[in-house]
């Protein structure tokens, strides 16, 4: 067995001293002030470093095989040991030339808050204490920013947007069957039934086919409706394939639409399909993870008519509103029905709200989630810190910022627009004016360009698939990006596309 250095090990001390995990209170002072005075530098600094640093194979080693010491370490060597092998390689999302997938940067609030919800460490499946009561308050906002309503509805705070597609989708499920004659959760999807069938856009999150294989559906059950020329669902098409799968004798149950696709931005038409699944009896779920806070933006509004009639809606503060992860949020129309999807409690005995000292229903009796965190304490916080008017003008200004990226890359000769969707998300690609090349081999080349655009640490983007093609996508999500950074993203795609270009050509 491996032995710990003498630097890493504890003393012992006398019998009074408080054995780990306990620190004494003077101790614990000393680490939290160092702790955030290395968040401080950390969060201050972030302009002065590469966006990304990849680290070494010896690096990931050195974190990976570090065996579990035989005696524990000094706190502060722990910091130490942080500060060299963890802090110098963090994901990037912090910087405002990262403009990858939908990460935002922490608000520093936020951060404040985790170590604080931490220091509490409250369970919070229910019971009648201040964290219960602080997510109920901080639900209820999500739900007057987005314009859900909140009569008789229910929200919960979950890890993300996967997690909150899975159990709204749940609970479309469990209408269904009840609606049938029969109980899914007694009976299971063992028998003999009509094939229950989900539909999604061909822009959908793969997550949403996720949740149809863990609620037992199969991938088989997901319905891929196609796009328009304006990459939206196509309503017409969806009505078709509705009425073929009941010719076919299937069961149709659930719609699932976009308020903001994280390839493109894209909005689906949301009143027309409440329309649709109110003449069908279908459930509309609405994944908004990303895309559903564009509602603030006065500008964008109409796109999101209908929001107010669909019966779930997926949700992620810790996109848009930079809530430190985790923070998903589902919510759901039919308080009692959501209730009975998950819980256990038999009715008879369920807490009711300001009856007996129980306090509000228990949050376990909604979701899967028994022990659960006490996440609201930073969306809370975070909230109370914007407030719904700055939340707003930061929405806009990123929307501003994608507008004025897509001008830039239409300005541009050797850069084209591929896709704007309605939010803050371009879709561009690099293209060569020294030669002519096929389209798999532009896909080829921005493919590499990404790469190395990536480990380059100058800024960061990722990728998507418009029509087909590779293109490069970026996404404005931090609140301090400028039109500098936006200009230096597109100058490092076009020297090292053209580096590349001329590497191909030499061949």
């Amino acid at each position: 067995m491996s032995q710990s250095s003498p630097a890493e090990t504890q003393d012992s001390g006398s019998l009074d001293d408080p054995l780990p995990p306990g620190l004494d209170p003077e101790v614990f002072r000393r680490l939290g002030y160092r702790a955030v005075d290395i968040a401080t530098a950390h969060l201050a600094g972030m302009r002065d470093r590469d966006v990304y640093t990849p680290m070494t194979p010896e690096e990931r080693s050195r974190l990976m095989d570090r065996p579990v010491p035989a005696a524990g370490m000094d706190p502060e060597t722990i910091l130490d040991t942080f500060e060299r092998e963890i802090l110098p390689f963090p994901m990037g999302n912090g910087h405002p030339r990262f403009f990858g997938w939908v990460n935002s940067p922490p608000a520093p609030i936020g951060v404040i808050a985790d170590l604080l919800a931490a220091a509490l460490d409250p369970s919070c499946a229910g019971g009648d204490h201040a964290a219960i009561y602080v997510e109920r308050a901080a639900v209820r906002w999500l739900m007057d920013l987005v314009g859900f309503p909140a009569e008789g509805s229910m929200g919960l705070l979950v890890s993300g947007g996967s997690m909150a597609s899975l159990t709204c989708i749940a609970a479309a499920r469990h209408r269904a069957a009840l609606e049938d004659g029969w109980n899914d959760r007694e009976e299971g999807l063992q028998g003999q039934r009509p094939l229950m069938t989900l539909y999604m856009s061909s822009e959908g999150h793969t997550t949403l086919v996720k949740a149809a294989e863990l609620l037992g559906l199969g991938s088989g059950a997901v319905r891929v409706i196609p796009s328009r020329d304006d990459l939206r669902m196509d309503v017409d098409a969806l009505r078709a394939r509705i009425r073929a799968d009941r010719e076919a004798g299937h069961r149709p149950f659930c719609v699932a639409a976009s308020a903001g696709t994280v390839s493109t931005g894209v909005i689906d038409d949301l009143d027309a399909l409440a329309d649709l699944c109110t003449e069908e009896g279908l459930w509309l779920h609405v994944d908004g993870a990303y895309g559903a806070l564009g509602v603030l933006d006065d500008r964008l509004a109409a796109r999101y008519r209908g929001l107010d009639r669909v019966d779930s809606l997926a949700l992620d503060p810790h996109k848009w509103m930079s809530i430190p992860v985790e923070c998903g949020c589902a919510l759901v129309r039919h308080e009692s029905l959501l209730r009975d999807t998950f819980s256990l409690v038999p009715p008879y005995v369920r807490t009711e709200a300001n009856r007996g000292i129980g306090g509000l229903p228990w949050y376990s009796e909604y979701g899967f989630q028994q022990t659960r965190g006490f996440r609201a304490l930073k969306l809370w916080m975070t909230l109370l810190h914007t407030g719904r008017d700055t939340l707003a003008a930061m929405v806009s200004r990123h929307v501003e910022l994608a507008h004025r990226l897509a001008e830039l890359v239409e300005a541009s000769t050797d850069l084209e627009l591929m896709a704007t969707g309605d939010l803050s998300i371009v879709c561009f690609r690099y293209v060569p004016l020294t030669m002519p090349l096929a389209e798999e081999e532009l896909d080829a080349l921005n493919k590499a360009i990404m790469e190395e655009v990536q480990s380059g640490g100058e800024a960061f983007l990722t990728q998507a698939t418009v029509r087909g093609r590779f293109v490069l996508r970026a996404n404005v999500l931090h609140h301090a990006t400028t039109e500098d950074d936006l200009e230096a993203l597109l100058g490092t795609v076009q020297r090292t596309g053209s580096r590349l270009a001329d590497e191909i050509g030499a061949w």
